[in-house]
């Protein structure tokens, strides 16, 4: 049924409304006393009530990152949208809207407990991507077709289900639902027993066997994907992709005209045969070579971003070991101070803690120099290694396609040799076979069936270039880019590091002039 608008004007989510409703909070959470103390940043929030707030659009949401929990029941929402910042909510309350339509939760793979009760909606749909549904409520909406049930088998984890209230519930429906939904443990908020489950999956056997069928064969359909996929970006990750099961070479005659034709003559069969099974032979060889350099290259990142790692954990380790021991000591000192009243005992003590924090500072920002002279040089050391790896890889593959462009021009002289005799037997009248229609065109003259050979040869070694060119040029790109982006993430670490030493002196700076301050 319909929820009426107020009459009052639909309320927007605003963050004055925003921060209203997490003061609201207070009473009953830290979050609300926090916020109307020292104010609250709305990333930090978790969980937000929302409802009975007149609510017709679901927005300005983008800052509740880690909201995990979000009411926004009994209010007048139209539309599921505006919620794909919301990556880490588990529950989501929609009840008592005016919601048609499932949509806009493709974002929210954490969701367990989704409440859509008392809407308008008639189709279950484009949920696909809530795997961790536990608890699913859809009871007094619209749905009118039982077998849509179907759709929540996808559902492996769902245990408790709400459906009644629903037109298709009006009759025997528990039944049909137990049967077909196996994961389920309650239904309508009351407890499947196993008699129900047991009498229930005996009714519907036979529709079960060809669902499950049907499931099957298209989880096998899913698995060939995937595996179609993955082997997909590992060849394009390798620069080798386009070359198996004689892509390339089909990849020839895509705009070759004549020369199907020509190697369909009696006499180049057997010849073009030949031709085809040497071209995909070096083809699987350059593949073969790729993914091993694939994996090479893969296995050296994995070297230098260890060694890294490494660096920085070193120099994490000791910048904290600085650190401790700098709070260790103020916080001795200042509690020494707390027993004295002398002003230039204090005077003398605070001037002790802020030569050392500058010590402490020199101590750290000279860390961070040793460490990015150190990342300096294991990037260049890597940048070489790659270089290296990336100049042996192109010059391999040339030499791969020369060996193509070599089969290219042996055919092309045997098909050119071969067009000629045929055209001598044509003129003098001595063919013995009859050609077809197709090709008799081509045996008109000499220059023809010259032009005929010469252009089917030309395209091929143009498709053989842009290949090469191709795998070249994106092995250069590559190299260049991983470079430029290992050398702009050091920038960025360099200034964060400046920063956060920056930052952390700063604040015990402030801290010490506050105490100055207080004992004066």
């Amino acid at each position: 049924m319909n929820r009426l608008y107020d009459t009052v004007e639909p309320t927007v989510i605003d963050e004055d409304l925003l921060k209203q409703c997490i003061e609201e909070q207070g009473t009953a959470s830290e979050a609300g006393r926090i916020a109307k103390k020292e104010g609250l940043d709305f990333s930090e929030v978790e969980s937000l009530r929302l409802d009975f707030k007149n609510i017709l659009k679901i927005d300005n949401l983008w800052f509740f990152t880690n909201l995990v929990k979000l009411n926004l029941d009994n209010n007048i929402i139209e539309k599921i949208q505006n919620l794909d910042s919301l990556i880490h909510l588990e529950w989501l309350d929609l009840s008592f809207n005016n919601i048609e339509k499932i949509e806009g939760l493709d974002k929210l793979t954490k969701l367990k407990d989704l409440t859509l009760y008392n809407n308008q909606i008639t189709v279950l749909e484009n949920m696909d991507k809530l795997v961790n549904l536990h608890v699913f409520s859809i009871g007094n909406n619209n749905l009118s077709q039982i077998d849509n049930v179907v759709y929540l088998r996808r559902f492996k984890e769902l245990q408790c289900l709400n459906v009644a209230g629903n037109p298709f519930a009006d009759g025997d429906y528990k039944s049909y639902v137990v049967a077909h939904l196996p994961s389920i443990t309650y239904l309508d908020f009351r407890l499947v027993s196993t008699h129900m489950r047991e009498e229930a999956i005996t009714q519907y056997q036979d529709a079960i066997d060809v669902i499950e069928h049907n499931e099957r064969d298209e989880q096998k359909k899913m698995e060939k994907e995937k595996a179609r996929i993955t082997e997909e970006k590992e060849l394009r990750e390798a620069f080798v992709d386009g070359l198996m099961s004689g892509q390339l070479f089909d990849d020839l005659f895509f705009e070759d005209v004549d020369g199907p034709k020509l190697n369909q003559l009696p006499q180049m069969v057997e010849a073009f045969e030949l031709y085809k099974s040497k071209f995909c032979k070096i083809c699987e060889e350059l593949v073969s070579f790729g993914l091993k350099e694939g994996q090479n290259r893969e296995k050296e990142r994995g070297l230098f971003l260890a060694a890294v790692n490494k660096a920085k954990e070193a120099d994490k380790t000791q910048g904290v070991a600085v650190i401790d021991e700098f709070l260790s000591y103020k916080k001795k000192v200042l509690t020494e101070l707390g027993q004295v009243s002398d002003a230039r005992v204090i005077d003398a003590k605070i001037s002790e803690l802020q030569e050392e924090l500058n010590t402490v500072w020199d101590t750290l920002m000279g860390y961070e120099l040793q460490l990015a002279e150190q990342l300096e040089e294991v990037n260049k050391d890597f940048e070489r290694t790659m270089s290296d790896m990336s100049g042996t890889f192109t010059e391999t593959v040339q030499n791969y396609f020369t060996q193509c462009r070599e089969l290219e021009l042996l055919h092309h002289d045997k098909l050119t040799e071969t067009a000629l005799l045929i055209m001598e037997k044509v003129v003098k009248n001595e063919l013995e076979e009859e050609l077809p229609e197709d090709l008799r065109l081509l045996f008109v003259d000499k220059d023809t069936i010259t032009n005929a050979v010469n252009t089917s040869h030309d395209l091929h070694n143009q498709r053989i270039d842009n290949k090469e060119d191709d795998i070249v040029t994106r092995v250069g790109n590559g190299k260049e880019s991983y470079n430029a982006l290992i050398s702009e993430g050091e920038v960025q670490r360099n200034r964060h590091r400046v920063a956060e030493i920056n930052h952390f002196l700063e604040n015990i700076r402030d801290e010490l002039e506050q105490y100055e301050h207080l004992d004066r």
